[in-house]
């Protein structure tokens, strides 16, 4: 299993090349590139949902996938009548005959994610695999029953499980690939990939595609 079409921009946003070019969370995008065929985002805070940064990578056909309280918010963005598409946390959707799922996304005790404001995570099912994008979450009874080849999972903690805990997620589903995310700009640090990677057990691999922290 290859994760060649998988990078993780900075932070959390993933740009995936798969049979389209999927964006989850663009987020301090370089420059402008506008080759989106689908943009994910998964709850509404400003590293999340950047209206300037989908702008970027937005093009004519674009479509925008986000939750359902998002969309208002997501009427910012300049894209076809039809384009925009909201999920529930607990939902299945095709886009250019691609499956997507969602897994609620929240935290358990910190205020930062309710589990009533409807965050999501995303299941893929790409050429490269089965790839779930965990979003802004704790660990979870849901994420602990995803399956999923390729796993990406938030590490930096104060608004998210940390470096153990997302080792432990991954630890309980045993993808084939564990990638670490939300970590090394806003929140986190490079000592929390290396506790990740101390804590995720030998048999599952975990490959570092963060190209700017």
């Amino acid at each position: 299993m290859t994760t060649d079409p998988i990078n993780v921009l900075t932070h959390s946003s993933i740009r995936i090349a798969d049979q389209y070019i999927i964006y989850v969370d663009p987020f301090r995008v370089d420059r402008a590139v506008n080759d989106a065929d689908i943009i994910l985002i998964t709850h509404d805070h400003f590293d999340h949902f950047s209206v300037e940064d989908i702008a970027k990578v937005v093009k004519e056909d674009t479509i925008l996938v986000v939750p359902e309280k998002m969309k208002k918010q997501a009427s910012a963005i300049r894209i076809p009548n039809g384009n925009l598409l909201t999920v529930a946390q607990k939902d299945a959707i095709e886009v250019h005959g691609l499956r997507i799922e969602t897994v609620p996304a929240y935290n358990l005790v910190k205020p930062f994610h309710p589990r009533k404001a409807g965050w999501v995570g995303y299941i893929l099912y790409l050429d490269a695999g089965k790839v779930y994008i965990a979003g802004d979450t704790d660990l979870t009874d849901e994420n602990q029953n995803v399956t999923c080849d390729i796993a990406l999972v938030p590490i930096g903690g104060t608004f998210t499980m940390n470096a153990k805990k997302a080792a432990e997620l991954i630890n309980s589903i045993r993808p084939k690939v564990a990638i670490p995310v939300h970590y090394g700009s806003v929140i986190g640090s490079k000592s929390d990939e290396e506790e990740f990677l101390a804590n995720v057990d030998d048999g599952i691999k975990v490959e570092i595609k963060m190209q700017k922290l």
